[in-house]
Formats: structure tokens, C-alpha cells, sequence
């Protein structure tokens, strides 16, 4: 049995199966997950999980080098950008929704969360550990 925080096996593969610059996205009950891009479907039911419980648990075995938001998070729901804020995570990029969006396209994988925070979406960039 795994001993870290994270125990779901769907997540765990595409960060294990990770490269340098590979980008993982968690996102709230209303993004998009483009076509191809496979989704890992853990909404439950509205908010649960939370967008925050899954990002600090992806954070527990993700070497993370950059992160993307939304410029529109910021305004529209300012107290999950300081919680993301006060992680701490290295290399913040901001852009507009639509450019988010786009971004996904390239993901590993989108995360879908309960989450039903306007905005609470989050591209994450993989490091390495060396």
C-alpha cells in the first residue's frame, strides 16, 4: 500500500509517467477537457472534492516548475487565488480564460474536481527532481 497522501491510482500513472515540462491540469466542474486529453473524473458531487484538497495532494508527489491561472481568477474569486498563492508554487504564469483553455489542449491529463469556484483551475508544469 502506498504510504504518500495520494492514493488514486489513475492520478499517481501520469505523474509517475511525467516528463520535464509536461503540464497536468485539476480543474472545477465546468472546464472543458478538449478532445483526446484524458480525464480523470473525481467529482463526487458540487464541491466535493475540492479544488484545494486536490491540488495540495497532486503537490504532495508532483515536482512542479511553473503554474498557469486564469488572469479572471483573481477578481472573480479572490480568496482561492491568495489560498493558491500562499503554496508557494514556483513559476506563476497568468493568462486570459481562453488562453488557459488552449493550453489544456496539451495536457497529460485534466483533473476534474467538485469543485464550483468560478476560475478554479490550474495548469501544472512538471520538474525534476535532479
Amino acid at each position: 500500500m502506498k504510504k504518500t497522501a495520494l492514493l488514486n491510482a489513475a492520478i499517481s500513472q501520469v505523474i509517475a509517467t511525467m516528463g520535464h515540462g509536461d503540464t497536468l491540469v485539476i480543474g472545477d466542474v465546468g472546464l472543458p477537457v478538449p478532445p483526446g486529453v484524458p480525464l480523470i473524473d473525481l467529482a463526487v458531487t458540487r464541491g466535493v472534492p475540492g479544488f484545494l484538497t486536490v491540488l495540495e495532494t497532486v503537490l504532495s508527489e508532483l515536482q512542479v516548475e511553473f503554474h498557469v491561472v486564469a488572469d479572471e481568477l483573481a477578481q472573480v474569486s479572490p480568496m482561492l487565488a491568495a489560498q493558491i498563492t500562499a503554496l508557494e508554487l514556483a513559476g506563476k504564469r497568468s493568462v486570459s480564460h481562453e488562453n488557459f483553455k488552449e493550453q489544456t489542449r496539451r495536457a497529460r491529463a485534466v483533473i476534474r474536481t467538485g469543485e464550483c469556484t468560478p476560475y478554479a483551475n490550474i495548469i501544472l508544469g512538471s520538474g525534476v527532481v535532479f
